[in-house]
């Protein structure tokens, strides 16, 4: 069984840790006022990955993790050993588009992962609008799957979306697993 580590990164109030409770079935915060995470939340359950061959269930370790820059200098043990990330933000909030650009920096591009291990979700709070419309991204994030969420209309959706994603990252590690192997054979 494949185990995978899943940052979810992304500015404050962007719905991460409600986007973490509901994909690993936690219960924890439902409903209430805003609490930040402090530093990072560690989730563990486990998943079925979409195409991704034999590995029926996958174990996930889904690290949420604060949007508060004062963690900064937590941010690379966080990223030590992660097998992908899923940067979440407000669409609404007209400042998380740019935010987003310094989570993929700090985040994606110094670790050189591979779109695949990617994900962005545009994840709507309750009562506003869903538009999947193109964003104005910038280009090295246009590359990136980007999911809309809204668990109030189509929750089963983001679940789906995210076991997707889940295989991806599962196929990407095998493919990278089987290239180690070879190379130590050759």
């Amino acid at each position: 069984m494949f185990k995978t580590k899943i940052l979810f990164i992304g500015p404050s109030e962007s719905g991460k840790t409600v986007l973490a409770n509901f994909l690993s079935d936690t219960t924890d915060n439902v409903g209430g006022e805003y609490r930040p995470t402090l530093g990072v939340r560690i989730l563990e359950f486990e998943s079925q990955p979409e195409g991704s061959g034999d590995n029926k269930t996958c174990e996930v370790e889904l690290w949420d993790c604060s949007g508060d820059f004062k963690f900064e200098s937590c941010w690379p043990a966080l990223i030590k050993d992660s097998s992908g990330v899923v940067i979440i933000f407000n669409p609404d909030v007209p400042s998380h588009l740019k935010e987003i650009e310094t989570w993929h920096s700090m985040f994606i591009s110094s670790q050189g992962l591979q779109d695949s291990q990617c994900l962005l979700i545009a994840h709507h709070k309750p009562g506003s609008e869903v538009e999947d419309g193109r964003m104005p991204l910038a280009s090295h994030l246009s590359r990136l799957p980007l999911i809309h969420s809204n668990l109030e209309e189509e929750p089963e959706d983001v679940r789906q979306a995210f076991c997707r994603y889940l295989g991806n990252v599962v196929n990407t590690m095998s493919e990278s697993r089987e290239r180690e192997e070879m190379s130590i054979i050759t």
